[in-house]
């Protein structure tokens, strides 16, 4: 009987964990806010780089020795 009485309890407290743990996911969904997308004033990837004054100065030595 007391084996019976030892899974009651853990029932009863695995039982309040998932009410718990579902009362804190539909918590985080309802606090959710869109994303808002940044405007970037510098441009992204390869363009940032072709920007850069390092790259268009390599692209002059070049264009000199050719």
């Amino acid at each position: 009987m007391d084996g019976e009485d030892k899974r009651g309890e853990r029932l009863r407290s695995f039982m309040y964990g998932a009410v718990l743990g579902a009362s804190a996911a539909v918590a985080a969904a309802r606090r959710r806010r869109p994303r808002r997308r940044a405007t970037r004033e510098t441009p992204i990837g390869l363009a940032a780089f072709e920007e850069a004054p390092c790259y268009r100065e390599t692209l002059e030595k070049e264009a000199e020795r050719g």
